[in-house]
């Protein structure tokens, strides 16, 4: 009996009922044996797994994996959709793009079928979310070298990121939950199984009684559902040990017996020319996830065949799995040349950047063209693909360091330029508390040259921090305005023909507030002009009378909005009119502090401009329809439209002062 068991050994992974599933065993003869001659003792687990793995040739190896992985998928049958779902080189996506895609995973109702899709996705998506990180605050670290705040940085992403791996994790360990129970379960009914089966080999019972017994076993055995892998063989071949032995004790009419090993003989042999077509097919692994279900219908599904053949059909099916098992072996090899390559190409963008740190650069525009060269060679690098993974780490972290040393010798290029800033605010603010000094001087002949000595070295004094440029500039042309105020107020002579521009100029603003356009554009353009016109010809008005001037534009604003003229055309008419009130009243002063004013505003906006160029920067692997990329580049056009505005204004102003 024993040594029948073990030619089995290798039919012990398929279902060794000698007859198929949907026969019921009605007929036996004699029965020769008694329980106390008939070898029933059970296997252990270490005899079973020793016996099912001793083989005879190499074809060891591949059997196992497959059996393996069979024990897997048993144990949880939703693993087996997880060769359905593409793995994506996800090294070579970028942050959003791996956001996106983990949102599509986690909508999918078998969580373990893209298990191993997610972790990719983490693994790939913290590396570059970590790397950012760094970046971002070794910029913090150059830009406020004195600061004792910790570094925080919140990017929406990874908070959106954070949320998908959470509810990921949640169904996953709800699965888990559900499905250990029910494996508990699966297994002490199988346990239970066996156990009666042990119990059927009894020459006391009625053998009628004992057949209809074991075909209720094999029917609940059938329906049992899944167990534990690590259990799975043991219990498997524990259960075929004793359908054997009690298949013994009975001794089955011959007949029934052959007929039964010629049909589990044909289904082997269909097996075994499917798998010879397997191994022509050039999917390898849409054909090994094919031969893994053939193993899983051989070893669960189909019975034993006859001695004669047994041997034979087996060997075949062992030789044609080694065949597969190698051309599986034979596709990863050639994957990891492909990985060996990736590595070569991922060191040589390593050096190219090592060398870019390196190289001095000193001035912006200089900057700008070594960060496009990094950017790009990181797209290459992260569109380079995988690389063996004993050297993930080492190639990672490289190419980290690598980055790291570019934006430290970026980042102190940019620190002395903060420095410098930081100097001209120290200047400027000096400047500022002695204009505030002199604004009350009633000396007028004296504190006049020192005002305006004042004012030519803040020309002089270069930019400032973005932050404290608004707030300085307003104090500083407080201080001035206030001063030379009270200089023209001293200097001003009301005289009639001053007096008589104002009583024309406040009877014509009464004219002026009954005029109704007249619905024709270019017609009502020509009347305001003309207006503006007649309003200049007037003249000037007494310094403490020039609130009239402010009517007289408040009017024509409303007018201009009436006008439907865009927005750039209703502040160059509005800017003109002013420009000619202040050459009109001979205000050197205020047209040259307006002309400070707009230099100032065209480098706040150009400074604006290059901070969200870089900015861009970071987003170089997003997609073109992004919504930030696409705000951020409209913001730019909106800049850049406001920086011809004011260079037209400015040139406008010069215009006037060479007149």
């Amino acid at each position: 009996m024993l040594e029948e068991k073990n030619d089995n050994l290798q039919d012990a992974d398929g279902n060794v009922e000698y007859v198929p599933q949907d026969v019921v065993l009605t007929e036996v003869q004699e029965v020769t044996e008694t329980p106390e001659n008939l070898n029933v003792t059970e296997l252990s687990p270490e005899e079973l797994a020793d016996d099912t793995l001793v083989l005879e040739d190499v074809n060891e190896s591949a059997i196992n994996a497959i059996e393996n992985v069979n024990a897997e998928e048993s144990e949880d049958e939703t693993l087996k959709d997880r060769h359905e779902i593409p793995m994506l080189n996800y090294e070579t996506l970028s942050m959003d793009e791996l956001v996106a895609e983990l949102e599509k995973l986690v909508e999918v109702e078998k969580v373990m079928s893209v298990k191993d899709h997610v972790e990719e996705i983490k693994s790939a998506f913290l590396s570059k979310y970590n790397h950012f990180i760094e970046e971002k605050k070794d910029e913090y670290i150059a830009e406020n070298p004195e600061s004792t705040e910790d570094f925080h940085y919140h990017m929406p992403l990874k908070s959106k990121f954070d949320q998908l791996y959470s509810l990921f994790r949640d169904k996953k360990n709800t699965h888990f939950k559900s499905l250990q129970t029910n494996l508990k379960s699966n297994l002490e009914t199988r346990l239970t199984i066996v156990e009666e089966l042990k119990e059927l080999i009894n020459p006391q019972e009625n053998i009628k009684d004992t057949l209809k017994t074991f075909n209720e076993l094999r029917e609940r055995w059938k329906n049992a559902g899944s167990i534990p892998k690590d259990k799975y063989n043991h219990v498997w071949n524990n259960y075929h040990f004793h359908v054997e032995n009690f298949y013994d004790y009975l001794h089955l009419d011959r007949e029934a017996r052959d007929l039964d090993f010629k049909h589990n003989l044909e289904l082997k042999q269909k097996i075994v020319a499917r798998v010879e077509e397997l191994v022509q097919e050039v999917d390898v692994n849409k054909a090994f996830r094919e031969l893994q279900d053939l193993h899983k219908i051989w070893k669960e599904d189909i019975g034993p065949v006859s001695r004669d053949h047994r041997e034979e059909i087996w060997n075949k099916f062992s030789d044609l799995t080694k065949q597969m098992h190698d051309k599986r072996e034979a596709l990863y090899e050639k994957q990891r040349g492909n990985e060996v390559e990736n590595l070569a190409s991922k060191k040589d963008i390593i050096a190219q950047i090592e060398v870019l740190a390196q190289e001095k650069v000193a001035v912006h525009t200089q900057w700008q063209g070594q960060i496009e060269k990094v950017e790009a060679l990181r797209s290459a690098f992260f569109a380079a693909g995988k690389v063996p993974s004993e050297v993930n780490e080492e190639t990672w972290a490289a190419f980290k360091t690598a980055v790291r040393n570019f934006n430290t010798f970026k980042n102190s290029f940019y620190k002395d330029i903060k420095k410098e800033q930081q100097d001209n605010l120290n200047k400027k603010m000096e400047l500022v508390a002695k204009a505030k000094a002199l604004q009350e001087s009633e000396d007028f002949t004296a504190t006049t040259p020192v005002m305006k000595q004042i004012q030519e070295e803040w020309k002089l004094v270069g930019h400032v921090p973005r932050k404290y440029s608004d707030k300085i500039w307003k104090e500083f042309k407080e201080a001035c305005n206030h001063y030379f105020d009270k200089l023209k107020a001293q200097k001003s002579e009301v005289n009639e023909e001053e007096v008589e521009a104002f009583d024309k100029k406040k009877t014509y603003l009464e004219t002026l507030r009954e005029f109704q356009l007249t619905g024709e554009h270019k017609t009502d353009l020509d009347a305001i002009k003309l207006h503006i016109e007649t309003w200049k010809n007037f003249g000037k008005v007494p310094f403490t009378r020039r609130h009239i001037e402010g009517k007289f534009n408040k009017i024509l604003d409303a007018l201009f909005e009436k006008l439907s003229l865009s927005k750039k055309d209703t502040e160059m008419m509005r800017f003109s009119n002013r420009m000619d009130q202040l050459s009109s009243m001979d205000d050197t002063r205020k047209l040259e502090n307006e002309k400070i004013f707009l230099m100032r505003k065209i480098e706040e906006v150009r400074s604006e401009i290059f901070q969200l160029e870089n900015n861009i920067q970071f987003f170089a692997n997003a997609k073109k329809d992004n919504p930030m990329v696409l705000e951020v580049k409209k913001n730019i056009e909106r800049h850049k439209e406001s920086m011809d505005m004011w260079k037209e204004k400015l040139k406008q102003v010069r215009s006037i002062k060479q007149e």
